[in-house]
């Protein structure tokens, strides 16, 4: 794939200082139609970097370059919806007037979730509820999509598929994908360049490059390297709950899981 300018790019992004430093000389970068993901312990500094690369927190030293006109769609790691105030996917897809009938058509189509449009946020699954969140962050056209821990919360067959989700939508939208995560046995497969951070840039490149890292080892422990390039050969697919289907009804079964457990 050819990767042109960074639609985002930090350098040398500090903040705080000293032996309290919550970053110390980051670097990142995300071009046009690629997918890097971040990843780190707990503690490392990640959700700050985010809020550094959004504009929310100002970085103490160091510079963000976005494009200019960049428009950003950001997946935050929890929503608890309220059930006291039951608010329908299609209700939540229009909150502050974000876009017409036609492009929430297009991405409840895009995240599988046209069949779920008149349930309410609370009782949907783990999967479910993130998919509608990623369709909201769609509907501003985004460059670049942001995603905190997308795949928190839902189990292994609704992560594959979530992340496969998420890979087709950066090749049919062209966008550039900024990936925040733990699973690193899955994640590895699905990115195109990984960032490890630890407060300070531990290490960065290709996964396979990553995974063999002495500092990314020293993090995640020897055990690491061999769980961290995983491939998912496709003998049958997953409903969004992450239950196992017939390949020749999947597509079915995306709008049955509604209110089963992630």
């Amino acid at each position: 794939m050819s990767i042109g300018e960074p639609l985002i790019a930090a350098s040398g992004v500090c903040v705080g200082s000293g032996a309290g430093a919550r970053l110390d000389h980051i670097d990142i970068s995300v071009s046009p139609g690629e997918i890097v993901t971040l990843i780190g312990p707990n503690g490392a500094g990640k959700t700050t970097l985010i809020r550094v690369l959004l504009g929310i927190l100002q970085p103490s030293r160091g510079a963000v370059r976005r494009r200019p006109d960049l428009r950003i769609g950001y997946v935050p790691q929890h929503l608890s919806p309220d059930p006291v105030l039951p608010l329908s996917v299609e209700r939540f897809l229009t909150l502050g007037g974000r876009a017409g009938g036609g492009r929430i058509e297009r991405a409840l189509e895009e995240t599988g979730i046209a069949r779920l449009r008149k349930r309410p946020l609370d009782v949907l699954s783990g999967g479910e509820l993130q998919r509608a969140v990623l369709a909201r962050a769609l509907l501003r056209e985004p460059d670049l999509l942001i995603l905190d821990e997308p795949v928190q919360g839902i189990d292994f067959g609704g992560q594959i598929e979530l992340y496969e989700l998420i890979g087709s939508l950066r090749k049919t939208r062209g966008c550039g994908v900024l990936l925040v995560s733990h699973d690193l046995h899955l994640v590895m497969a699905a990115t195109d360049r990984v960032v490890c951070i630890n407060r300070h840039l531990c290490c960065a490149g290709h996964p396979e490059a990553v995974s063999r890292h002495p500092e990314y080892l020293e993090l995640f422990g020897a055990r690491a390297g061999d769980l961290a390039i995983y491939t998912h050969d496709h003998d049958h697919e997953h409903d969004l709950a992450g239950q196992v289907v017939p390949t020749a009804t999947a597509g079915a079964g995306a709008g049955d899981g509604a209110g089963e457990g992630s």
